[in-house]
């Protein structure tokens, strides 16, 4: 979430880059945040005030005690009654004044960065390149939807049996593909320089709101009710929280790690042709990486991870682009996004199948993660993460672009993880 300090000290730059992002009544709001600060410094200061004096009479009924004054003593004690009474009263007031502070500072999203585009939806987003030729298909090409029947190697209708729609079942080559996409890019990652790990795929609420699907994706996420606890809708959420309520060395820093996690989204209100089959799903597959960045170097950082994740797409030799999102079209918790879109070719359209992401301190604020620097002092430190890759859109585009009369062919790079070259 943002620091009250940065409101305060940035509104007008602020309030440009909510406007940006469309964001409802954003004055109104900031004006508010500042509002509630200011009755929550000026609660502190009678409260402290108060508790200045309290420890003053407590004194001076000490010192009348050992002189011996004792009624004069308790003459006085009733004053430190009634100022304690005081403090209890304020102290629940501030206490107030933080809850409702917080919980607005939660609705705002995070500030894009300046080089954002202005826009409402994908529609205005910036193509920043495109790489690799459209292939030419045959004229009875089929959609990977028609494929996976074809060649039985996902299931749909199996997974409506067992769990409903959005869960499909991989079967023989097409569970055997998705075991190498995953074996492929996690050993892609640690050529790289991450660091591997396997984290819970359940979260509970403090790691929610730590990364920012609390309180604004609630309604997305599958919830164990009973235990208050999350299925997660991606890597992200564990992985970052590992370093909830950390203070890192700043030689510590970057720290790049990767992660295999299944994934779910209830996907409420999605439905149409472009969400058939693989585009969408309940339950899907992805590696993810997660950096914790030094603020000066956390725009690098980003950088490096597009071209991290558009050379896996090269090695699967599949066309791509590369989008700018625009203010309208980024995440809540979001300062730059770029998305990465495959081109299918049987579908004619592009799919996004990465986003990487530059949150800067907002979600670092909410988890309390800091460096510490050589002047011993800490500050936040900026957070990071990419889908390298999710698995579906990529299997589609797979499947489809490498459709011949005779076959699904493999991508090089696979055959070496999957043992075959040919569906």
């Amino acid at each position: 979430m943002l620091l009250v300090n940065t409101i305060r000290d940035n509104f007008e730059a602020v309030l440009h880059g909510l406007q940006k992002r469309n964001f409802a009544n954003a004055e109104t709001v900031l004006l508010q945040v500042l509002e509630i600060d200011k009755n929550r410094k000026e609660t502190q200061v009678q409260r402290d005030n108060l508790q200045a004096d309290s420890n003053t009479i407590s004194r001076q009924i000490g010192a009348l005690m050992k002189e011996g004054k004792k009624e004069e003593a308790e003459k006085i004690k009733s004053k430190t009654s009634e100022i304690k009474e005081q403090i209890k009263t304020l102290e629940t007031t501030y206490s107030n004044f933080e809850e409702e502070l917080k919980q607005l500072l939660f609705t705002i999203p995070n500030v894009p960065h300046v080089s954002v585009p202005k826009g409402k939806s994908a529609e205005d987003n910036e193509i920043v390149l495109e790489h690799g030729k459209i292939p030419v298909l045959p004229e009875n090409k089929l959609p990977h939807w028609e494929l996976i029947k074809k060649h039985d190697i996902i299931d749909f209708d199996l997974g409506v049996k067992i769990a409903g729609a959005g869960f499909p079942v991989y079967k023989g080559k097409g569970a055997r593909l998705q075991r190498a996409l995953i074996n492929f890019f996690l050993d892609e990652a640690l050529k790289a320089g991450y660091i591997e790990v396997q984290p819970p795929i359940l979260v509970n609420e403090d790691s929610g709101y730590g990364t920012g699907q609390l309180p604004d994706k609630e309604g997305q996420m599958y919830e164990a009710t009973v235990d208050k606890l999350f299925l997660i809708p991606t890597a992200e959420v564990p992985i970052t929280n590992m370093y909830r309520d950390v203070i890192l060395e700043e030689q510590d820093l970057p720290i790049k790690n990767v992660g295999y996690t299944p994934c779910f989204r209830r996907e409420a209100g999605s439905w149409g042709a472009h969400v058939r089959g693989l585009n969408r799903l309940h339950q899907f597959d992805k590696v993810e990486i997660v950096h914790i960045s030094h603020p000066d170097q956390s725009y690098t950082a980003l950088e490096d991870m597009s071209k991290y994740v558009q050379n896996l797409l090269q090695k699967l030799e599949l066309p791509y682009r590369v989008l700018r999102l625009c203010g309208g079209d980024m995440g809540f918790t979001s300062a730059l996004t770029y998305d990465m879109e495959v081109y299918s070719a049987a579908q004619e359209r592009w799919l996004e199948v990465s986003s990487v992401s530059n949150f800067e301190t907002y979600q670092a604020n909410r988890l309390k993660l800091r460096f510490r620097g050589e002047d011993k002092k800490t500050q936040l430190a900026h957070t990071l993460n990419g889908s390298a890759l999710a698995l579906p859109r990529i299997v589609a585009s797979i499947l489809e672009n490498n459709q011949t009369e005779n076959g699904i062919k493999m991508p090089n790079v696979l055959v070496p993880y999957l043992g075959f070259d040919f569906i």
